[in-house]
């Protein structure tokens, strides 16, 4: 049996999307823990340790924006990677010099679910690069 490669924390308010992503990154031998809204997703983010995390823009009780910044600053100089899932702009996933609105990535949600698990792949394997 192959080890998970990663562990990855997905926040979403919205059921479907949140199992659609879980399983993308599932199939791809990610361990996967999800939460339904910020608050929740810094609770498991301090639990897990996951070595992504993936938020929604807008959610209940505290936004992605919020959320972003939060586990950012809780992890110190061991963060992340860190997403932003947003249906509110269309281009493609893209990524920032400095973190912008609590993330260094922002990725539209219509992006196919698979191709988010290879741009998360790949910054993973980028951030492991330049720690070694």
């Amino acid at each position: 049996m192959t080890e998970p490669r990663s562990k990855v924390l997905i926040i979403d308010d919205d059921p479907f999307f949140l199992k659609v992503l879980s399983d993308a990154f599932s199939d791809n031998l990610f361990t996967v823990y999800t939460a339904n809204d910020g608050i929740e997703g810094v609770k498991t983010f301090l639990e897990k340790a996951p070595d992504a995390v993936l938020s929604d823009l807008v959610m209940p009780r505290m936004g992605g924006v919020s959320t972003c910044m939060e586990i950012s600053r809780l992890a110190g100089d061991n963060a992340p990677v860190v997403a932003l899932l947003t249906s509110m702009f269309q281009e493609t996933p893209h990524e920032h010099e400095v973190p912008e609105m609590g993330a260094r990535v922002h990725i539209p949600k219509s992006t196919l679910p698979l191709d988010i698990v290879i741009l998360i792949e790949q910054l993973l394997e980028r951030k492991k690069c330049s720690q070694n």
